[in-house]
Formats: structure tokens, C-alpha cells, sequence
């Protein structure tokens, strides 16, 4: 008997995950709950000042009302998704059918006053598809208000699957808050209101894999083509440039130490150079550790993993053909903590490095810092102006204890992995023991100057895809071609690999061994014009205002260029490092 209810249960299991269907399978069947989902409303120029949606005197439908459970990702981008309440059945008409009535006394028209005076807008979200509507309209010609009280749901369906949704508002007048007042001053009712919805449903030869084309159409376009085409033409300049350097001017520099090779055939530096001068007078210190090795360990590990976090987050996405979700960002934050710290580690030890316990709470925190740091202020300032994007405290809680309880250990398991695997120094020189003095140079070769050239070609060859990628976060379109997006970042990826070659050739001829932060910055520097587009684009492209927005677009905004950052700059540095170890690989010294 026992057995036989196990087995009743354990098989209605099984057919209600076969049968039912929702906006988690995008499968329905017919009269089905379809649920509305509401995330906020805001100023629409200010798409992330965002508050509760019933801040406003709206009424909730008769339907079941529920509050959906955000992923953490979601939670951390303060998403706060209600269900309206409204009524819908798959593939059930419906026509002028009330959601619900409302009576209005003056404060609640004042309220729809202020939202229609500064353009407010409302984000719905229906089987995970976006549609945005405003709450009402001015008009100048009659100096009226009206309110969209009637919303004409119109689905496109294949199946048992929804592939668009559209929806028409219609306006209702609203008085003036004055006469709300009756004779005596006290405030009184103006009028009931009749929330009210209309569902139609058309059937449609469009396939459930195309359903986002309407969403994305803002991208196929000539220009997005130039874009790489542009893009490619600067791989190959620079590419070139390389090949110069490798192929011509070093081996120029080989022929003209020729007189100076030994019985074996390589070339001793211990000789006299007095009268020499270039990159080779400096093989005795251009392997001398970094200042501050610490830190760059530090650096060059969280670049490490930022690096194949972007690379995997985009491939991903190419192949699922889906948005990604932010917890597969914070997810694999933590599980590349391991890989950022086992480069740290090992880079730490070739160097000589010997304070570990600073070496792991840098690998652990400096990313993880940095994002807590700027969500913190982020938080402040949301809170203070009472938007939805306030994140819980439970939420923060909750990172802190992945950090602590995941993401520190991984570390310290992975500064002990480099430490004790991978921790050989590498020099293929004698280092001298008192360091050469590093003499005057051209300006070019300069390392101010190094930094703010070599930013340039890297950001060439990205900035047309950058409009994409903040027209797409901070306008109302959704980014969906991730097949440019990969491209654009391995095309990135090499011309900064290739400027950092060029780059350590010009300070290591002007006879500067100290490379490692110049080239670190000198490949990062491409951030900082990412900053200042940035910028140019808060002030010429959008109509953003306000502490809550400006907060928001520049707190997030400093967060993608300090990873851009750390990711071009372990490029740089890890690109220059091998092209050093080539060049001097056959230095023979006593």
C-alpha cells in the first residue's frame, strides 16, 4: 500500500512537470493563466529611476495576485516583478472586460498629475517578453491631462506558444485637482474610474525562435557590418606593425651585434656596450620584479578572470541564443576565484613575492571590493530617493556570505595551487643587482605618453559597438546580437595584444626596464576613453537628470570600464611578457 501512494504521487509529479506549462517553459495550454508582470515606473528618461508600480493609485485586478521570485542576479539589479492582476486565458478573447474601479479624491490626482507632467512610464513583462507603455498623456492644444485607464492586449500566437505582444492604450480625461475640493475645502471624490483591458489573439507562421526580432531590428543594420569591417582593418594595421618590429627592426639590431657573438653563437652581453645602445642594454633588469608586486599580482589575476568570465559569458549566450542572467555572472565570479588566484599566486612567486595571506585577500577582494564599494553608494542614493532599485539587506547579506564562505577560500586554495605548481621563476637573465639608471628619451617614448597613445587603436576599433551596447542598457532596446559582440571582443583582444608588442619594443629601446605597471596601464588605458564616450554620451544622447540617475549611470558605468581595465591589462601585460621572454631568450651570460 505504502509502495502503491509513492507511486501515485512520484507520477503526478511527473505529469504535471509534462502537462503544465508556463512563462518558465513558454508553452500554454489553451485557457491557460497568461501573467502580467509589472516592473516599476519611472521617468522615461531615466529608465533606471524606477519605483513600486502601485506608488500610484492604481487598483489590482481580480486575478490571483503574487509576487515573483527574483533570481539574485535580478535582485541585485533591484528587479521587483508584481503581478498586476490582470485576467488573461491563452487563447481566450476578451473584450472591454474591467480589471478593476477606482474612486480618485484630490491627493491620488495629484499623484497621475506628477506622473503624466514628467513622462512616466511602465514596464510590463508578458511569457518574458518586454512592453512598455505610458501611464497618460498632456495635451498642449486643450492644456488637459489624460490618463490611460483601457489597454487593448493584442497576442501573436503559433501553437501553444506566444511569439509578440502589442498593446494600444486609450485615454480617459481627468479634471483638474482643484475641483476635487468640495465648497468647504475638504478634499472629495472626482469621479469613479474604470480600469478596463481588451485580449485578442491572431495566429501567426512566425517561429518561437524569432519571436525577439522585433526587439532587435535596432541593430540590423550596414553600419553594425563597417563596424567590423573598420575593426578588422585596425587588426591588420597593427598586426603589421608587429611583423615590422619581429621580422626587421629586431633582426636589424641582431646583425648589427653580430661582431659581439660568441664561439657558441650567442650573443654576450657582458661585453663592452659602452658605445651601444637599445633594448639590449637593459637584459639585466628588464626580469627585475615590479614595485608594488602585490598589487599587480592581484591585478593581473582578477584581469585573468574577468577575461574568460566576458569570453565565456558571451559564447554562452552566442550558443543558447538567450539574455543572459546576471547570476551566471555572479556564479562565475566566484568559481574563477580559483583561476584568478592561482595566476596571482604563481605570478607572486617567479617574482620572489613572499607575503601570501596580503597576496590572498587582494586576489579575493579586489574585484568583489571594488563592485561592493560602488553598489554601496549606488544603494545609499536609492534608498534616500525611495526607488524600487534599493537593494534588500537580506540580498547583501547573502553576497557577502558567497564571499566569504566560497570565493575566500577558493582563493587561498588557489594562491597555495600557483605557489606550489607553477611558482618557478622565469627570468631568462641574470638580473644585475643594483638597477641601471633609466636615461632621458624621445616624448613619444615616454611612459605618460605610452599610456595615453595605446589606448587609442584598441578603442577604434570598438567605439561603433559601443554605441550598441549603451544604446542597449541605458535606452529601451534589447541587446541580442552576441555573434558581433564576440567578434568585436576577440578583435579587441588582439589589437591590444599587438599595441603592447609595439609598445614594450618603444620603452625597452629608450633602454626603460621598468615595464611592468607602464604596459599594464598602457593596455587598460583603453577604459579610460571608454570613460570619457561615456560621458560625452550622458550629456549629448540622453536626456538623463537627477541624483538617482546620474549616480546610477556613472557608479555602473566606472564598474564596466575598471573590468575593462583589468581585462585589456592583463592582455597588455601578459602579450608583452612573452614577446620579452622571446627577444631575450638567447642572451647568454657568465
Amino acid at each position: 500500500m505504502r509502495r502503491r501512494w509513492i507511486l501515485r504521487i512520484v507520477t503526478l509529479l511527473v505529469s504535471a512537470v509534462v502537462v503544465h506549462g508556463d512563462e518558465h517553459t513558454n508553452k500554454y495550454q489553451d485557457g491557460e493563466q497568461v501573467v502580467v508582470w509589472v516592473n516599476g515606473i519611472g521617468p522615461y528618461a531615466n529608465r533606471q529611476e524606477t519605483y513600486d508600480y502601485f506608488m500610484l493609485p492604481y487598483c489590482r485586478g481580480i486575478a490571483e495576485v503574487a509576487h515573483r521570485h527574483e533570481s539574485l542576479g535580478e535582485a541585485l539589479l533591484g528587479v521587483n516583478m508584481e503581478n498586476t492582476g490582470i485576467d488573461i486565458r491563452f487563447k481566450v478573447p476578451v473584450q472591454n472586460k474591467i480589471i478593476c474601479s477606482k474612486k480618485l479624491d484630490s491627493e491620488s490626482v495629484n499623484d497621475f498629475t506628477y506622473a503624466i507632467d514628467r513622462n512616466y512610464w511602465h514596464k510590463l513583462v508578458i511569457d518574458e517578453l518586454p512592453v512598455y507603455g505610458y501611464i497618460g498623456e498632456f495635451s498642449i492644444e486643450t492644456a488637459s491631462r489624460f490618463l490611460y485607464t483601457h489597454k487593448n492586449f493584442k497576442f501573436l500566437y503559433n501553437g501553444d506558444r506566444i511569439i509578440d505582444v502589442e498593446i494600444e492604450a486609450e485615454k480617459t480625461a481627468m479634471v483638474d485637482s482643484r475641483s476635487a475640493n468640495d465648497l468647504d475645502g475638504t478634499p472629495g471624490l472626482i469621479q469613479k474610474l474604470d480600469f478596463t483591458y481588451t485580449v485578442e489573439w491572431v495566429e501567426t507562421d512566425s517561429k518561437f525562435e524569432f519571436r525577439y526580432k522585433n526587439h532587435i531590428s535596432f541593430f540590423e543594420n550596414k553600419i553594425h557590418w563597417f563596424s567590423i569591417m573598420n575593426s578588422s582593418m585596425i587588426v591588420l594595421f597593427t598586426m603589421g606593425l608587429v611583423v615590422v618590429i619581429l621580422m626587421r627592426t629586431l633582426k636589424k639590431d641582431m646583425i648589427r651585434y653580430e661582431g659581439l657573438a660568441g664561439e657558441d653563437g650567442m650573443v654576450e652581453f657582458d661585453k663592452d656596450l659602452s658605445d651601444d645602445y637599445g633594448w639590449k642594454q637593459v637584459h639585466g633588469d628588464v626580469f627585475r620584479p615590479a614595485r608594488h608586486l602585490t598589487a599587480l599580482s592581484g591585478f593581473l589575476g582578477s584581469g585573468l578572470q574577468l577575461g574568460i568570465l566576458a569570453f565565456v559569458i558571451i559564447l554562452y549566450a552566442v550558443c543558447a541564443d538567450m539574455e543572459m542572467q546576471l547570476s551566471l555572472f555572479y556564479f562565475e565570479i566566484t568559481v574563477g576565484a580559483i583561476i584568478s588566484a592561482f595566476y596571482a599566486g604563481s605570478y607572486y612567486t617567479q617574482n620572489g613575492g613572499k607575503n601570501w595571506v596580503r597576496l590572498v585577500f587582494v586576489s579575493s577582494g579586489l574585484w568583489p571590493g571594488t563592485v561592493a564599494l560602488a553598489v554601496l553608494v549606488i544603494n545609499f542614493v536609492s534608498i534616500y530617493q525611495k526607488t524600487s532599485r534599493a537593494i534588500p539587506f537580506t540580498t547583501m547579506m547573502a553576497v557577502v556570505s558567497i564571499w566569504s564562505l566560497c570565493v575566500l577560500p577558493l582563493s587561498l586554495l588557489g594562491v597555495i595551487l600557483g605557489r606550489n605548481y607553477a611558482g618557478l621563476p622565469d627570468s631568462v637573465c641574470r638580473i644585475n643587482p643594483i638597477p641601471r639608471p633609466i636615461p632621458e628619451c624621445e616624448w613619444y617614448a615616454e611612459p605618460a605618453s605610452i599610456v595615453a597613445l595605446s589606448g587609442i587603436l584598441p578603442f577604434g576599433a570598438i567605439f561603433i559597438e559601443m554605441y550598441y551596447i549603451f544604446t542597449s542598457f541605458w535606452a529601451y532596446r534589447s541587446y541580442y546580437v552576441f555573434g558581433f559582440m564576440m567578434l568585436v571582443f576577440v578583435i579587441l583582444v588582439v589589437v591590444t595584444s599587438c599595441v603592447s608588442v609595439v609598445s614594450t619594443y618603444f620603452l625597452l629601446n629608450s633602454e626603460n626596464h621598468r615595464w611592468n605597471w607602464t604596459i599594464f596601464f598602457a593596455g587598460g588605458s583603453t577604459s579610460a576613453y571608454i570613460f570619457m564616450y561615456a560621458i560625452y554620451y550622458f550629456v549629448v544622447r540622453t536626456r538623463m537628470h537627477g541624483l538617482f540617475q546620474t549616480t546610477w549611470y556613472f557608479g555602473y558605468t566606472f564598474l564596466m570600464c575598471f573590468g575593462v581595465f583589468l581585462i585589456l591589462g592583463f592582455v597588455s601585460h601578459y602579450s608583452a611578457r612573452r614577446f620579452i621572454r622571446v627577444i631575450y631568450k638567447n642572451i647568454k651570460l657568465d
